[in-house]
């Protein structure tokens, strides 16, 4: 019994001895090493796709669609048709007006040779019979002369054949005087007058009548269309977007705070979660020239390029964008969790020995996981990493090196 009780009062002074020791032993920390590696600073986000060229194709005139050509997504060349605006009089007026324009064609072409045909004809008739009448009263003037002239006809009626012959020769010069005045040049200016008009309504008719049919004003890709057989067009009114897909513009949201780390040029890696797994690659081609409130964050549209060669990504799809800030070869880095900041500025924990002290640093490019020191750190040291433990300058620790 005696011995037992020994032994029981030996194990109660060994846990004592031992839960002094621990109680008097520093606090593990987690320490991590400065390494030299290559660091690139890229700053994540979001944004929104689309096209880097586009054009909107609008009604030029009001009406019902009567029909729609194309469809949301579909590609398309320039001038192909989009949609259609049906109306009946727009073919009415190009067919009066085509009318017009044969008539006038008609006036002018016989006004030119000379006058309409049936007054033509008639005068042609007149003067025919003039003719002959001339050729007849000839002869007869011709034989009464000779007779005359052997004094087997009077000279009276030499004379009177004479004097005839004369007066179909003047009808035959009043019937020509008629032919040639019956059309001024003034009439033939009027006629070329009319045949512009007419000429101009129909152009204008069938300006009209194309401007019924919606194209598009460049290739590309359909989207937004807001054209709807049987859906009333007001004019102006927009029918389609055409946009170029190939490369594609995304205005990706950057927080104020790092919009002083993005530079027109520098690299930009856009993802969708459409299709996982796939990157589109391009560059920051515009920074923004305000700030703007998006929900509870400020920020600004920086404009990205980026190529999209199998038009995969699609117009408005909501994307996932990374920045490329910055890269350092040969950067002497710590974890981003280890720096520590307070009013006199960036600092770390370093071990020295069993302890810590302070350490001031000054920071470079950083991403989410780690941060370039360019000074107060050489490679190898070891910073502490966080901990529920509060430390201070000269705080005892046992070193968890990772």
């Amino acid at each position: 019994m005696r011995k037992l009780l020994a032994a029981l009062a030996l194990v109660a002074v060994a846990a004592a001895v031992w839960g002094v020791l621990r109680g008097s032993r520093p606090p593990s920390v987690s320490f991590a090493r400065v390494q030299r590696q290559k660091l690139v600073s890229a700053i994540p986000t979001n944004g929104k796709a689309e096209p880097i060229e586009w054009q909107a194709a609008r009604a030029e005139i009001a009406g019902l669609a009567s029909t729609v050509a194309v469809r949301e997504g579909e590609t398309v060349a320039k001038g192909a048709e989009l949609a259609a605006i049906g109306d009946p009089a727009l073919q009415a007026d190009i067919d009066a007006g085509q009318a017009k324009v044969a008539e006038a064609r008609a006036n002018l072409s016989a006004l030119e040779a000379g006058g309409k045909p049936a007054e033509l004809t008639e005068i042609e008739n007149s003067l025919s019979r003039a003719r002959l009448d001339l050729e007849r009263e000839q002869r007869e003037a011709d034989a009464l002369q000779r007779l005359a002239e052997k004094q087997a006809a009077t000279k009276e009626e030499a004379a009177a054949a004479r004097d005839k012959l004369r007066q179909t020769q003047a009808e035959i010069a009043g019937i020509g005087k008629r032919r040639t005045s019956l059309v001024a040049q003034t009439d033939v200016a009027a006629a070329k007058a009319r045949l512009d008009d007419a000429e101009t309504g129909l152009k204008l008719a069938r300006e009209r009548a194309a401007q019924a049919v919606i194209r598009a004003p460049a290739a590309g890709v359909v989207y937004e269309l807001a054209a709807r057989p049987g859906a009333y067009l007001t004019a102006g009114g927009l029918v389609a977007n055409i946009g170029r897909v190939d490369r594609m513009r995304v205005r990706v949201y950057v927080d104020e705070p790092e919009l002083g780390r993005v530079a027109e040029g520098a690299a930009v890696a856009i993802t969708w979660d459409g299709l996982p797994g796939k990157r589109w690659q391009g560059e920051v081609e515009r920074k923004p020239a305000s700030i703007q409130a998006l929900g509870a964050r400020q920020v600004g549209e920086v404009a990205c390029v980026i190529a999209n060669p199998g038009r995969e990504l699609p117009i408005g799809a909501n994307v996932n964008a990374e920045i490329r800030a910055g890269e350092a070869a040969d950067a002497l880095a710590i974890p981003a969790e280890a720096l520590r900041r307070d009013a006199a500025g960036d600092y770390v924990f370093l071990l020295a020995g069993d302890h810590v002290e302070r350490r001031a640093v000054r920071v470079g490019i950083s991403n989410v996981v780690q941060a370039q020191v360019v000074e107060g750190l050489s490679e190898g040291d070891a910073v502490a990493l966080p901990t529920d433990v509060p430390l201070k300058a000269g705080s005892r620790v046992t070193p968890a090196i990772q």
